[in-house]
């Protein structure tokens, strides 16, 4: 068998692969490899020079931009800054009840969808609420203590 048929042959299934993965990074490195090899046995390059410029291109590839790749295409990672609300108090512009799905506060001037930690409790207008979580785009909240003055 032709070595210029392995390498066109692996060459399909690296790339295959990589399709098949929907661009998760998989095997386009190897890919890459398979290519040059390729391209090296069809000028008659030795065996062990083909086999070494697949392993170099393909590991100096993975090495070389997997890290770069991985930092700047993670579609998982969306820096926000909701975080900054925790603690902090709010005002009850809609009744909070968890039962209908309903409410909203106002904190630090933006309203917020929000939701009552403790269960089926209604939270109503105007009331004082602390931000203790958030949970998608809603704000978790509970009912501010009220302090007490002793004379």
């Amino acid at each position: 068998m032709n070595i210029v048929f392995v390498w066109l042959v692996l060459f399909v299934v690296f790339l295959v692969a990589e399709l098949v993965t929907a661009g998760a990074l998989v095997s386009i490195w190897f890919c890459v490899g398979a290519l040059v090899a390729l391209v090296a046995a069809y000028f008659g390059a030795a065996f062990w020079l083909q086999m070494t410029l697949f392993f170099v291109v393909s590991i100096g590839l993975l090495l070389g931009t997997k890290p770069f790749l991985k930092k700047h295409l993670d579609p998982k990672t969306m820096a926000t800054n909701a975080d900054r609300i925790l603690q902090n108090r709010g005002i009850v512009e809609e009744e909070i009840n968890n039962l209908k799905g309903q409410g909203a506060v106002k904190i630090d001037g933006k309203s917020w969808t929000a939701r009552n930690i403790d269960g089926e409790a209604v939270i109503p207008v105007n009331a004082e609420v602390i931000v203790v979580g958030i949970e998608g785009v809603k704000a978790m909240v509970k009912v501010m203590e009220k302090e007490t003055v002793s004379e």
